[in-house]
């Protein structure tokens, strides 16, 4: 009874110094380094987007005839050329859907930054959030 005792205790030991000694996960290398999105206007909607992309700059502007205009500055964090799909979904003051843009392809050089505008249907747009995903 005292081996198994024994035994029993050194197993336990064993697994609670092997649990102790992985540290658990960790933190991604570079993943905010550049960012400055804001997470209510831009999201990235799959785990390749995520991490592959980032968003170096938003910018808001109206149109001549009062349509809201938004700009976003996606960034290719890859060593490799890449190919994304965003669109852009224009909400009112309370953050109901108005209107949604196809997603239309993007495609990003390595380690490069490159523009992208979309332009409200109607003049009743007050929010946006612009989508990122893999191409399909």
């Amino acid at each position: 009874m005292k081996t198994f005792a024994l035994l029993l205790s050194l197993i336990s030991a064993a697994a609670l110094f092997t649990s102790c000694s992985t540290g658990g996960a960790y933190e991604p290398k570079n993943a905010t380094k550049f960012n400055q999105e804001d997470t209510s206007k831009f999201v990235l909607l799959d785990a390749g987007a995520q991490r592959s992309v980032t968003c170096s700059g938003l910018q808001t502007g109206r149109t001549a005839d009062g349509r809201l205009k938004v700009s976003a500055n996606l960034r290719n964090r890859e060593n490799r050329r890449i190919e994304v799909q965003a669109n852009c979904v224009f909400k009112d003051a309370q953050n109901f859907t108005l209107d949604e843009t196809p997603f239309r392809p993007v495609f990003l050089d390595e380690n490069a930054t490159q523009g992208i505008s979309f332009e409200a249907f109607n003049t009743n747009a007050v929010n946006y959030t612009i989508r990122v995903r893999e191409a399909r």
